[in-house]
């Protein structure tokens, strides 16, 4: 095991985990890499505040025959949310946000919002699309838990709003966020806010509310109230020169014999949003679900208090909708959402896990668990965004390595 240390060590068996169930994940990646599937991975597993495994397979840069290292630094796509979630709520814990005030309030150009409504000629049967009045203003705690009524443009299926979307510019990264967020403002909403779950560009909104109410760039921000007191030294939202030979890059999709989409995180970006665009290593993505874990402090560093962090992780949706196609591909059976996460509500979902853990995953293939049952984080690194097994596999992955 190299590069440990983000956290404490301990062996595997001290912490109650199998060795031969650890050697055995690693096996499954190799395997994954020799057929073509990723380039090379690196995943870790602390328990019980102790790293007890952080390992690499495969290639960082498969084409130079470079391989892959567990200080690869990885494109963290949507796990950019969570990072960027718990920077709000440091903003709530000081009085500057409260999760019921209506967006507006700090954003005027939220006032006044119209949905789209589908709705079909009596006569003809031909659908169209109308505009009536939001039933409800947006609200902080709406951005958080993706119940804003917004959707994320680029997803499938391409439905009326998300074409409007496109149309007007939104998904472009060549703009500022906060020009990003005027033109999301002139956009209708998918739902009533407050009526369904619908996987969405809202915490980009939440990362302008960050930078209006605190007076500081988001890329700031986080890095003087987040990454830094938690030294996640290669988190931030590009990679330095000197680092430019730790990025993991991904290989050709045999698929389609062209590269996957991917970011190019050598360069700052014109567009620093709260939905995507970070990058980080796996070790220092475990300090940060280590700091969930114990409940919003880590090395003697507080970032949140422990009943923020209970009430983070907690579900937010309650009998809320989450019936659209949208919401059953990610989310699916018993599971909920939080304020930057998902969340396991019962028994009954197929993949392994604890009432009450709490994830994420990132569109080039990054994942993270947060288990406070098992007193476990884990985290896995791919950059492939062509490879689809990585939610369940990761799963999978980490609760196999379980001794007792």
């Amino acid at each position: 095991m190299a590069d440990a240390s983000c956290l404490p060590t301990a062996t595997p068996e001290s912490v109650g985990l199998s060795v031969r169930q650890l050697r055995q994940v690693m096996d499954v990646l190799s395997s994954e890499v020799e057929a073509g599937q990723l380039p090379g991975a690196v995943f870790g597993i602390a328990r019980h505040g102790k790293l007890a495994w952080l390992e690499a397979v495969g290639f960082r840069d498969k084409d130079a025959g470079d391989a892959m290292r567990t200080d690869a630094i990885f494109p963290l796509a949507s796990m950019t949310k969570p990072i960027v979630s718990v920077a709000a709520m440091m903003l709530v814990e000081r009085g500057k946000l409260f999760l019921a005030d209506p967006v507006a309030e700090y954003l005027p150009q939220f006032a006044d919002m119209q949905v789209a409504v589908e709705t079909r000629d009596s006569r003809t049967g031909a659908a169209r699309t109308v505009l009536e009045p939001a039933s409800s203003a947006i609200t902080v705690q709406d951005l958080l838990r993706h119940t804003a009524g917004m959707v994320n443009a680029n997803m499938l299926p391409r439905t009326a709003v998300r074409q409007r979307y496109l149309d007007a510019g939104v998904a472009n990264a060549d703009q500022t966020l906060a020009e990003r967020i005027d033109k999301l403002a002139r956009m209708p909403l998918a739902h009533h806010p407050g009526t369904a779950w619908e996987y969405s560009m809202a915490v980009d909104v939440t990362g302008r509310l960050i930078e209006v109410v605190s007076g500081m760039p988001l890329d700031r921000f986080v890095a003087a109230h987040v990454t830094g007191p938690l030294q996640m030294t290669d988190t931030s939202y590009h990679v330095p020169e000197q680092n430019w030979h730790r990025i993991a890059q991904p290989t050709i999709d045999p698929a389609t014999g062209k590269l996957p989409n991917h970011q190019d995180p050598r360069h700052p970006q014109k567009l620093v949003g709260g939905n995507t665009g970070m990058v980080a290593t796996a070790g220092d993505y475990l300090r940060f679900s280590q700091m969930m874990l114990n409940g919003g402090a880590l090395d003697d560093v507080r970032i949140l208090g422990a009943g923020t962090v209970a009430h983070m992780s907690g579900d937010h949706l309650g009998p809320i909708s989450r019936d659209g196609e949208v919401a059953r591909a990610l989310l699916g059976p018993a599971t909920g959402f939080g304020l930057g996460f998902s969340i396991r509500l019962a028994a009954g979902d197929p993949m392994p896990g604890s009432v009450g853990d709490y994830r994420w995953g990132g569109a080039y293939k990054t994942s993270f668990l947060i288990d406070p049952k098992r007193d476990l984080v884990a985290v896995g690194m791919i950059n492939q965004a062509s490879y689809e097994r990585h939610a369940k596999l990761f799963r999978t992955l980490v609760h196999q390595t379980i001794a007792q």
